[in-house]
């Protein structure tokens, strides 16, 4: 015990140091309080605010297109008018019979299409599931003052936000946003918004690929850091399986996006210099544009750019996944009392999903014509990387089996990720087969398979952790009958949109009609009328939001203060925190004691023990033992 406390004195002195040179003794004012902030806490909330209005931004895109495929040619009522006046007449135009205005261009279906992917994924879904909860919570978790590089932090999220300045200004340049789909293939993205009537800077797939460039610089830098500050500022006795699981996937997670954006952005600037400055990376010569041959310097290679993409982004759906079975962990062990199942199984599983991820990636390319042999080794590693899914799925089912489960809103959330995962998961191994895969390619099947992982998925993880990690960031309690009203019919209709693009990918429909395949009707009309039910379901998901919308925001200053700094009576270090924390975490020394999950432990007088609780001493220690020396023995 005397060991212990020398060392955490030592520790925490270098926090103290720390500490102190962060805040030069002195109040911070406004600015660098809250906007040009270091503080990890303050760029986790910016990071989250950020993401959240444009997952909402992304979702309103998606509202659109789907009322463009159940009512192709029809103009969006009420706020028509108003997108043709924001959006331009590239996106919009007026009904020829009526002359209303706001009817879906294709070129503007186009547009919104590339745009939601991109937005979702690249500026939604990442930004709050790995950098915002991962700078608000990880430094908690392990006990640590900051992050390692908090002025690396600050400038990873301003990065980020350029980022979104540049999309956000690519819908208002003539021509509107850029329409070659999130994927960016050439050479469609090599001749899309070109032309003497378009600026060589100011166009949309130029400016999509600048706000790309930007992105990645900001998440290379938090991946630096996470990795980083996990590895050196961990509270003494925080030792590496003592690491909460949520601490895990945002470690392995940052490794993914080290490894694999650097390649996506080696080929964002040589897509932008092919658009730019006329080289020709990836466009091939021969190529004829207008019915003329397109003059270019070389023969350039759109495969490549293919297999640049796809190197980055299948590790990238795993950085979707990861940090949200992390939040789901921590949630399931908090909300049934006990332990997760196989801990050390779950870590092992993450560490061979983040290598296999690196070997896969070509199974989104079959239709390139790849030889046998190639085709057969991606195949395998597809289907291998199902087994440490199955694995981590699996470990936190059995974790719910004799649990004490209670019921809150994040333990909704978190259970219902389960069977939502599952189902993308397992609809995802006919696609890893060449044959089932040329078939299926670009159909709608595809899109129901990736958006059960990533919607009712990982943005069920999401909700999890902000109901979960809201009381520790604000002090107030969400208020529990509006999550209720959030949950259900979100759980209702997420499936009443995803669940049919399985039977219309089947029937063939394919995902870039921009009529929902009206033109193809006598082939699909099995099939074509579930665009209507898919598309109100769309818009109930979207009432569906607003409960949530309110009370994350009402409930900032009249939610019910929370009862203590642990309202869940959870195990992990963050709960040991002021609520909410102040500059530097931790008011007190903190030394690790026991692995995260400690619940329910036999004989304890509590149904939780705090890792940074010390252990109960079973008899008496006396002095001389505490000074080392050795009592006479009893006669």
């Amino acid at each position: 015990m005397a060991t212990d406390a020398i060392t955490h004195d030592h520790g925490h002195g270098h926090d103290h140091d720390h500490d102190h040179g962060h805040d030069d003794h002195h109040e911070l004012g406004w600015w660098r309080k809250y906007v040009f902030s270091t503080d990890h806490k303050t760029i986790g909330i910016q990071y989250g605010l950020t993401g959240l209005v444009f997952l909402f931004f992304g979702f309103m895109l998606m509202l659109v297109m789907r009322w463009q495929l159940a009512h192709p040619g029809m103009p969006v009522p009420v706020i028509g008018g108003l997108l043709q006046a924001i959006f331009g007449d590239s996106a919009f135009t007026a009904d020829p019979q009526t002359g209303a205005k706001g009817v879906l261009t294709a070129s503007g279906y186009n547009s919104f299409g590339a745009m939601h992917g991109t937005i979702m994924v690249f500026f939604g879904i990442v930004p709050i599931a790995f950098a915002a909860f991962g700078n608000f919570v990880v430094p908690l978790q392990i006990g640590a003052p900051d992050m390692t590089f908090p002025r690396i932090n600050m400038a990873s999220y301003w990065f980020f936000f350029i980022s979104c300045v540049f999309m956000v200004v690519s819908f208002f340049v003539p021509g509107g946003a850029a329409k070659s789909g999130w994927t960016s293939y050439p050479p469609l993205s090599g001749i899309a918004d070109s032309g003497p009537e378009f600026h060589s800077f100011m166009n949309g797939q130029t400016l999509w690929l600048v706000g790309m460039i930007f992105n990645i610089t900001a998440s290379l830098l938090g991946s630096v850091n996470f990795i980083a500050t996990i590895i050196q500022l961990r509270a003494p006795g925080m030792t590496w399986m003592r690491l909460p699981f949520f601490v895990w996937a945002q470690f392995v997670t940052a490794f993914l996006l080290l490894l694999a954006f650097p390649p996506l952005e080696a080929a964002g600037v040589m897509q932008t210099m092919d658009r730019a400055f006329g080289t020709s990376f990836f466009m091939p010569t021969g190529l004829i544009v207008n019915g003329q041959i397109a003059s270019w310097s070389g023969g350039g290679s759109p495969i490549l750019w293919q297999h640049l993409f796809w190197f980055l982004a299948h590790p990238e759906v795993y950085v979707l996944i990861l940090p949200g079975i992390g939040m789901v962990a921590e949630v399931i062990a908090c909300n049934t009392r006990k332990p997760l199942y196989g801990y050390k199984a779950m870590v092992g599983a993450i560490f061979v999903l983040g290598f296999l991820s690196f070997v896969v990636w070509a199974h989104h390319m079959y239709m390139t014509g790849m030889g046998a042999k190639v085709s057969g080794f991606f195949q395998t590693t597809t289907i291998m990387i199902s087994v440490p899914s199955v694995i981590l799925v699996t470990a936190l089912m059995l974790s719910l089996w004799g649990g004490s489960i209670r019921f809150t809103p994040p333990m909704l959330f978190a259970a219902t990720f389960l069977p939502m995962f599952g189902i993308g998961g397992l609809t995802g191994i006919p696609l890893a087969f060449n044959a089932v895969d040329l078939y299926l390619h670009d159909t709608y099947y595809i899109i129901g398979h990736f958006h059960y992982v990533v919607a009712p998925g990982t943005i069920f993880a999401i909700f999890a952790g902000i109901y979960h990690w809201y009381p520790k960031a604000t002090g107030r309690m969400l208020n529990t009958a509006l999550a209720h009203l959030h949950f259900w019919p979100s759980l209702i209709f997420i499936n009443g949109i995803f669940t049919p693009m399985f039977f219309q990918g089947m029937a063939g429909v394919h995902r870039r009609w921009y009529d929902g395949g009206a033109t193809y009707g006598p082939i699909i009309t099995p099939v074509i009328h579930w665009n209507n039910f898919m598309s109100v379901s769309a818009f109930l998901l979207g009432l569906a939001q607003l409960p949530f919308i309110f009370n994350f925001f009402w409930s900032m200053l009249n939610g019910r203060k929370v009862p203590s700094d642990n309202p869940w009576h959870a195990t992990t270090v963050e709960w040991d925190t002021p609520t909410p924390p102040g500059h530097g975490n931790f008011t007190k020394p903190i030394t690790v004691y026991r692995g995260p999950y400690e619940y329910s432990v036999p004989g304890a007088d509590k149904d939780y023990t705090p890792q940074s609780e010390p252990p109960k001493t079973e008899r008496p220690v006396h002095a001389p033992e505490i000074l080392g020396v050795t009592p006479a023995p009893a006669h």
